[in-house]
């Protein structure tokens, strides 16, 4: 197997002079799984095109380990791709659709034999080796779209949206299997293109999020999650209650009440990032005061949405036997270390 990883060098894309990837500079070390987050029009998809060769970067240049493949035509870059639609062929056998990219690789006979059921044992597709895609369930088919990506064992596997064509159930247990996966190939690079945060969250050793065709911020997604470098990010990467305050010298000021935090920014204004899980009912420390403007119930949770001096704070709480009604007032509180504080020129 060839030398591993991905290495975006100020790689810019654009179509008709309007630039959908814009100097992107990022690196996916050999055996990570990087997931490319954004919503859609982010320039997540076409920096993965750029990797597969399926688009030339106006600027910069792509690397696959040590080698520079901005000019190589995809067939030369040895990568295994899985796409959101499965793209098998329906006329094909399981077997000879993952049998088919070592075939137009010209490998032997009895080598395609044995990578064939390899790799449709890694997938759990051993059984099915014989039937047609028709024959499958959306699941099985996208498992042997994998099988067929890992047939020609690359160096680098790209996931474009690979669970987006699934139910819930059925995307659930594929992100089971693919962390199996990582787990069994612990050489193989991986860039998953995903909006869901889920599924990043899930699956991604770290998470690159993008908007606006720029890299907004890179890291695991325990930090992405716990410190976001802005906005964008505390909002994209799991729920945020975004509260803007003003800084002081001595302390944080929302909605005339005085906060305290464990993080700083200098004086002026800026954003108060609250996951709302960390958000408690009650009395406690930096207390709020609004009305309640809508219940959820969640099963095993309840989710407030409180009106606190006209702006909207979420309070994901475990499931009360009392919740509060309608309209009615309520304390919430949170400790100092939970909250973030976001500089006015983040986001």
């Amino acid at each position: 197997m060839s030398s591993s990883g991905i290495r975006f060098d100020s790689v810019t894309v654009a179509y008709d002079g309007n630039v959908v990837l814009d100097g992107l500079d990022l690196t996916v070390r050999p055996g990570e799984v990087m997931a490319l987050l954004g919503p859609s029009g982010s320039g997540k998809t076409t920096a993965l095109r750029a990797v597969a060769g399926f688009v030339r970067p106006a600027l910069g240049r792509v690397h696959l380990g040590d080698r520079d493949v901005t000019e190589l035509p995809p067939h030369k870059r040895g990568i295994g791709m899985v796409v959101q639609s499965y793209a098998l062929f329906p006329h094909l056998r399981v077997e000879d659709n993952v049998a088919f990219g070592l075939r137009a690789r010209k490998v032997a006979r009895a080598e395609i034999r044995t990578r064939v059921a390899e790799a449709l044992e890694m997938t759990g597709m051993a059984a099915y080796a014989r039937r047609h895609p028709r024959e499958l369930s959306g699941g099985q088919q996208q498992r042997v779209a994998i099988a067929r990506a890992l047939a020609i064992r690359p160096a680098v596997l790209l996931l474009d949206e690979p669970l987006s064509a699934l139910d819930a159930r059925l995307r659930s247990g594929m992100l089971t299997e693919l962390a199996r996966l990582h787990r069994d190939l612990p050489d193989v690079s991986m860039l998953y293109v995903t909006h869901d945060q889920v599924e990043a969250l899930t699956l991604a050793d770290r998470i690159a999020v993008m908007d606006k065709a720029r890299l907004q911020a890179c890291g695991t997604p325990q930090e992405l999650y716990r410190a976001p470098a802005n906005e964008f990010t505390a909002s994209f990467v799991g729920n945020a209650n975004l509260l803007p305050v003003t800084v002081t010298a001595e302390s944080v000021i929302f909605a005339g009440t005085e906060l305290k935090t464990a993080t700083t920014t200098p004086p002026g204004p800026a954003t108060l990032c609250l996951r709302p899980h960390l958000v408690g009912l009650g009395d406690g420390p930096n207390r709020l005061t609004g009305t309640v403007r809508e219940i959820q119930w969640r099963g095993a949770t309840h989710r407030l949405h409180v009106d606190v001096d006209g702006h909207r704070v979420l309070a994901d709480l475990g499931e009360l036997k009392h919740p509060p009604a309608l309209d009615e007032t309520v304390t919430l509180h949170f400790a100092p270390e939970d909250a973030v504080l976001l500089g006015a020129t983040d986001g």
